[in-house]
């Protein structure tokens, strides 16, 4: 593989041995609870059919992720990785990654911005055929830099709700000039990953970086979309009392008939004792909602960048700042009231020091839709336009099969008879 400039994970490590082998223990417990993924390395393994493929990945780089970048280098690819956010990398992992003879993971805990983007142009050097994202940072950076690469890039799949939005909205554009597939908005993806994933993770992390409880707790919601739904729901079922804060009139009806309150964020922020935002926006809560708080609240973000609190307002009003616990700032109000920020309003859920993400079962799906849609872009890559792709339904279909044989679990087919009733139009009272 090639030579770059920024050195790989390796090469930042004083113990890469000690890391390496920690790493592969991590991936190797997951890899147990990951049905999908051994059933399709298998499939990889015999068929080889990413030979000849350079992938480029943007990713949260911890143990199930890197059962899938080593799945694809299995299945015959060179493979480059990096992080998609600066507190997401266990370098242990990453080191772990970097030791297959298939694979280079540039991906280091704590970096800088510089660094971040350092390492994504090093694993774009490598001259991708395929990019694989965590938010779209390196679709962007290969269409605003590295133009001379897209003739020859089959296409690329995003893996969250924030890429996919950035992406429609460069479609929209017409600036996006490979296929992409949106794997966020795939049923295998939507009903599992973003409702049972980002729920449970994201408040088992808060749990555990503030060993408080849930019960009783006023809960404040921002955003009611798929990962919104997962955080209310579970947090109800942990006996906290929800309020969603919504922008869209459907989905704040949806909140309010599933029996959360529903209120303004200028309201909720009088009343909440735990802020959660999972909007994939901006400026969800700023300067006037900080200064109707209670002393004592927790501010965490479950969206993909930190912008949903404006930690910049924050800091303005804040007379002193501290760190009250590991992963925890206080920020203290001129009244003496605390504000504690979690995890620097990063992904709360992989950028908490104690952080481990979505639980494995739940990627193991997501992940193995990541595969099969790359399978599909080395096959079949010229069957599809430059633009946002959903996932062929038979695909996700393929991932649902695998998951059910794994559990035991089986199901009813339509019968000839059904499938023509349900394609037809003449069929009456």
């Amino acid at each position: 593989m090639s030579e770059t400039a920024y050195p790989p994970v390796s090469q930042h490590l004083s113990d890469v041995d000690t890391a390496r082998e920690e790493g592969r223990r991590k991936m190797d417990w997951a890899l147990q609870h990951m049905p999908i993924l051994n059933a399709l390395r298998e499939e990889f393994v015999d068929e080889q059919p990413l030979a000849g493929e350079t992938i480029a990945m943007a990713m949260h780089v911890e143990a199930k992720t890197a059962n899938l970048v080593e799945l694809l280098a299995e299945g015959g690819a060179e493979v480059a990785i990096t992080g998609c956010n600066p507190l997401s990398t266990h370098d242990d992992v990453s080191a772990a990654l970097d030791a297959h003879e298939s694979i280079t993971s540039y991906a280091v805990r704590g970096v800088d911005d510089d660094e971040y983007y350092d390492a994504m142009h090093a694993c774009i050097a490598h001259e991708p055929t395929i990019t694989v994202d965590d938010g779209m940072d390196m679709v962007k950076l290969v269409h605003e830099e590295y133009p001379d690469l897209i003739d020859s890039i089959v296409g690329g799949a995003e893996e969250t709700t924030t890429g996919v939005d950035r992406l429609r909205a460069m479609d929209a554009d017409g600036e996006l000039h490979y296929p992409v597939f949106a794997v966020n908005d795939t049923p295998m993806k939507q009903l599992f990953d973003n409702v049972h994933g980002t729920g449970e993770s994201s408040l088992a992390t808060i749990a555990m970086t503030t060993n408080l409880s849930w019960a009783g707790k006023d809960v404040v919601v921002g955003g009611y979309g798929q990962c919104g739904k997962g955080v209310a729901k579970k947090a109800a079922g942990q006996n906290a009392n929800v309020i969603v804060c919504e922008v869209d009139p459907r989905k704040a009806l949806e909140a309010h008939m599933e029996g959360y309150e529903v209120l303004p964020m200028a309201e909720a922020a009088k009343k909440g004792d735990v802020f959660i935002t999972t909007t994939g926006n901006r400026d969800v809560i700023t300067r006037e909602h900080f200064e109707e708080m209670s002393d004592g609240v927790l501010l965490a973000n479950a969206g993909h960048f930190d912008v949903e609190v404006n930690l910049g307002d924050l800091a303005d009003l804040a007379v002193d700042r501290y760190e009250v616990r590991d992963g925890v700032e206080g920020f203290e109000m001129e009244d003496g009231r605390v504000l504690n920020v979690i995890a620097e309003g990063r992904l709360v859920n992989l950028a908490a020091p104690i952080a481990l993400g979505h639980p494995v079962e739940v990627m193991d799906q997501s992940f193995g839709v990541q595969a099969v849609v790359v399978r599909e872009l080395a096959a079949n890559g010229d069957a599809y336009d430059a633009g946002v792709h959903d996932v062929p339904d038979e695909l996700d279909r393929e991932v649902a099969d695998i998951k059910l044989a794994a559990e035991g679990v089986e199901y009813d087919d339509l019968t000839d008879e059904q499938r023509e009733y349900m394609g037809s139009w003449e069929h009456g009272t």
